[in-house]
C-alpha cells in the first residue's frame, strides 16, 4: 500500500535522538509500570518528570500518598480507576478517559483499580515553573466521549492538550504543553507540527510499522520512547500493510529552572524540599486536610 501524504509543511523535521524501552517494574502496592521518563538513564526531560505506562490489577493499585510542586496528567486506556483526595474530590476515570491534575501546593490522593481484571493507562507528570508551584491544587477532567478528535485520510488524533488536525483541546496547561494520541492507519503518514524550541518525545503504545522522523528509519516496536531532536515538527509513517500504529505525541516548554526531587514532592531548592517535608509531617501550609483524612477502602 502507498504511503498517503498530507498535512501541514514542516521545513525542519525533528528526528530521533534517543531511544529506550521501557521495561516492567513495580511501583506503589503491587502495581506494574513501564516507566521510561523518570529512571535511571533519563531522570528528567524537561519539562517532564514521569512517563509510566502502568498496569494495575486489584487489590494492587497507589494508595493515599502525597504530591506537590507539579502536575499529573492520567489517560486511561483500558479498565477504569477510582480517585479520591483529602478535598472531597472523587470520581472514575474510565476508558478513555483524561484527569489533568494540578497537585500545586499540595494534595493528598488516592488511585485505586474500579473494576476486575486489568486497568492499563498512562501518566505523565508535568513540571510547574517556581511561580506556579504553590498555586490552588485544580482538576480538568474529560469523559472519553468529549475529548476532541479528528480524522483524516487514514489517520486519527485525539487532541488531549494543544492542538491537530485542526482540532483544539480545551484543557488549560499552565505549563504549555502539547499532548496527542495518534492512530494511523496501515500505510498512513502524519506531518505534525512542534513548536520550535520546546522538548518532545513519541511513545509507542500498539503496531510493528513505526517509523518517525525519517523513512530511512528503523521501524519501532511498543514500549518504546523517543526522544525527538530541534525542528519545527514530526513527521510519522506506518509502513505495515496489516496493522495500525499508535503513538502519543508529548511536547512541552522547558522551564529552565532548578529541579530538585524527592519522590512526589518536587521544587526548585533542597530548602524548599525541606519545608515541604515539615508542611507534610505537620499538616500545614496547603497538607492541612491530610491530618484527619484517609481514602474510602
Amino acid at each position: 500500500m502507498a504511503l498517503q501524504s498530507f498535512g501541514s509543511l514542516i521545513k525542519e523535521p525533528r528526528f530521533v535522538v534517543r531511544k529506550f524501552l521501557a521495561r516492567p517494574q513495580h511501583e506503589g502496592l503491587g502495581a506494574v509500570v513501564r516507566r521510561s521518563i523518570g529512571r535511571f538513564e533519563l531522570k528528567y526531560f524537561d519539562p517532564f518528570l514521569v512517563l509510566d505506562e502502568f498496569s494495575v490489577t486489584a487489590p494492587a493499585g497507589f494508595p493515599d500518598h502525597p504530591h506537590r510542586g507539579f502536575e499529573t496528567v492520567t489517560y486511561m486506556l483500558e479498565g477504569a480507576m477510582t480517585h479520591e483526595d483529602f478535598k472531597g474530590h472523587k470520581g472514575r476515570i474510565g476508558a478513555g478517559d483524561l484527569q489533568w491534575m494540578t497537585a500545586g501546593k499540595g494534595i493528598v490522593h488516592s488511585e485505586m483499580p474500579a473494576s476486575h481484571g486489568t486497568q492499563h493507562g498512562l501518566q505523565l507528570w508535568i513540571n510547574l515553573s517556581s511561580k506556579h508551584k504553590m498555586i490552588e491544587p485544580r482538576y480538568q477532567e474529560i469523559h472519553n466521549e468529549d475529548i476532541v478528535e479528528a480524522t483524516r485520510e487514514g489517520v486519527k488524533v485525539r487532541v488531549i492538550a494543544g492542538e491537530a488536525l485542526g482540532a483544539k483541546s480545551p484543557i488549560y496547561t499552565k505549563t504549555p504543553t502539547m499532548y496527542l494520541d495518534f492512530t494511523l492507519g496501515p500505510g498512513s503518514r502524519i506531518e505534525q507540527p512542534i513548536p520550535v524550541g520546546w522538548n518532545a518525545f513519541v511513545y509507542v503504545l500498539e503496531g510493528e510499522g513505526g517509523v518517525f522522523g525519517s523513512m530511512k528509519s528503523m521501524p519501532i516496536t511498543p514500549h518504546h520512547l523517543l526522544l525527538l531532536g530541534n525542528g519545527d515538527g514530526l513527521e510519522a509513517w506506518n509502513k505495515s500493510s496489516s496493522k495500525a500504529l499508535r503513538f502519543i505525541l508529548v511536547g512541552g516548554q522547558p522551564l529552565n529552572e532548578s529541579v530538585v526531587q524527592l519522590g512526589p514532592f518536587v521544587m526548585n531548592t533542597q530548602e524548599e524540599i525541606d519545608q515541604t517535608i515539615e508542611d507534610f509531617e505537620n499538616c500545614t501550609n496547603g497538607f492541612e486536610r491530610a491530618r484527619h483524612w484517609s481514602s474510602q477502602p
